[in-house]
């Protein structure tokens, strides 16, 4: 078997090599594979694939909703929506100690629902809420963990780009991922303001005490947040009661906040040209990775990599938990090493047929076999869980993008205070793994009861 299997550890192992030699992960998978595919079955079929393989993955219908989602994003970030959620955020919540960190926190929420991007939601929210962090005397650990660990809501809080490509990849209807990652995300935004609250009760010291509620600031903060909850409702609203698919709803979506933002007078042409700049080069080098993603699978398989680790499994007598849990630590430590796309896009076409296998193939008539539900909810299940682990390595070292994200942006604080101050929510983060995984319910609920 070893034999059989070496073309597949060979490819993964150059991969690898590639990957930290700095090569871009497209480039990388696209070699490999391509080659990997010539070794196997000789050139011409390589050819034959590069001939067809990228119309067949960029004609799918379903993956014209990136770019829109992407450009919604763009609009989103230059046209004040981040400050008017800010703004609600802290006249709900800022009379409690820590009070605007939590706002921080939820503008991070609602934002990363108009969004879809952990970066784009870090950055933005950066940019808006640390300068009141700071003239309210937050912390410098508080106040940057807070931004950096608020910016990972992004990548899962319906629409999420991620979530939509994952969906694709394993051929899963998106608007159930969208419902299924709802519970979860709210839980997240939950666990961070409890957080958050544990953070200041233990150093008082770290957030200002409480203030007084003002009543008129609340009145006009929350009128002005009520066209953005309008557009949040009328998008993704839209889309579960049926009235439009993910596609046409990103498109209302695009432009309602592009009329937001030239009614607030955000969006001038130049804004507007580096929208669709920004929207063009994201969405290029999102199908790009999709292509070696694809090439990548394809070798794979062939190779009878996925299929052997399966058959490895069972011969080695795991637990499908056992299994679940190994893979989310896999993850976690890839998390560490690249951004969160490419991980998604590398690793779900080897790790899902793995879980087909477990749960359905191998394992079938077994009594209590596999994870004890269809394969369609195990991949709702494992998309989110993957989408949750996935989110850690955005804020731990030695990637953590979105805490040079916001290190970028307060250079007076250090870094390393920036990850002491992340660590909590590191911790409220496994916390919601260790739930998703004990209840699958929490993650399943939604889309069975909407789902009919």
């Amino acid at each position: 078997m070893a034999e059989a299997l070496s073309p597949g550890l060979i490819g993964l192992a150059a991969l690898v090599a590639l990957i930290a030699l700095r090569m871009p992960i497209a480039h990388a998978m696209i070699l490999v594979g391509g080659l990997g595919i010539a070794a196997l079955n000789g050139p011409a079929l390589m050819l034959n694939q590069l001939k067809t393989l990228a119309w067949g993955q960029f004609s799918i219908y379903d993956l014209s909703v990136v770019p829109m989602f992407v450009l919604m994003g763009a609009f989103a970030a230059r046209a004040g929506l981040s400050a008017a959620l800010f703004r609600a955020g802290n006249a709900w919540l800022g009379w409690m100690r820590g009070g605007t960190a939590m706002a921080a926190i939820a503008a991070c929420a609602g934002f990363g629902a108009v969004c879809g991007s952990s970066l784009a939601t870090a950055s933005t929210m950066g940019k808006v809420a640390l300068p009141e962090l700071k003239r309210y005397n937050y912390s410098g650990a508080l106040a940057t963990g807070t931004l950096a660990a608020g910016g990972v809501l992004g990548i899962l809080i319906p629409p999420s780009v991620v979530l939509i490509l994952y969906a694709i990849l394993v051929e899963a209807n998106v608007v159930t991922m969208f419902m299924a990652a709802m519970l979860p995300g709210a839980l997240a935004v939950v666990l961070f303001l409890l957080t958050i609250a544990a953070y200041v009760a233990i150093r008082p010291g770290a957030a200002p005490a409480a203030r007084a509620r003002d009543g008129a600031e609340l009145r006009a903060a929350t009128l002005g947040v009520m066209p953005v909850l309008a557009i949040f409702a009328i998008v993704l609203g839209g889309i579960y009661a049926g009235l439009y698919n993910p596609t046409p709803g990103a498109a209302v979506g695009v432009a309602l906040v592009w009329l937001y933002g030239t009614v607030r007078g955000a969006l001038p042409l130049r804004a507007l040209r580096e929208a669709l700049l920004e929207t063009a080069s994201i969405t290029g080098m999102i199908y790009l990775i999709l292509l070696g993603a694809e090439l990548m699978k394809i070798f794979l398989s062939r190779a009878g990599l996925p299929q052997a680790a399966a058959e490895w499994i069972v011969a080695a007598g795991m637990e499908p938990m056992t299994v679940m849990v190994l893979l989310l630590l896999a993850l976690i430590v890839l998390g560490c090493l690249m951004d969160s796309l490419s991980m998604i896009l590398l690793v779900i076409p080897f790790f899902w047929p793995v879980l087909v296998e477990i749960n359905g193939g191998l394992y079938q008539g077994a009594e209590g076999a596999g994870f004890g539900m269809s394969t369609e909810e195990l991949k709702i299940w494992f998309g989110i869980l993957a989408l949750v682990v996935v989110e850690l390595g955005l804020i731990t070292p030695p990637v953590g993008m979105n805490v040079f994200v916001i290190s970028a942006m307060a250079r007076d604080t250090p870094m390393i205070d920036t990850f002491k101050g992340v660590a909590p929510f590191f911790g409220a983060e496994l916390v919601r793994v260790g739930l998703l995984l004990a209840f699958p319910a929490l993650t399943l609920w939604l889309p069975r009861v909407l789902g009919g």
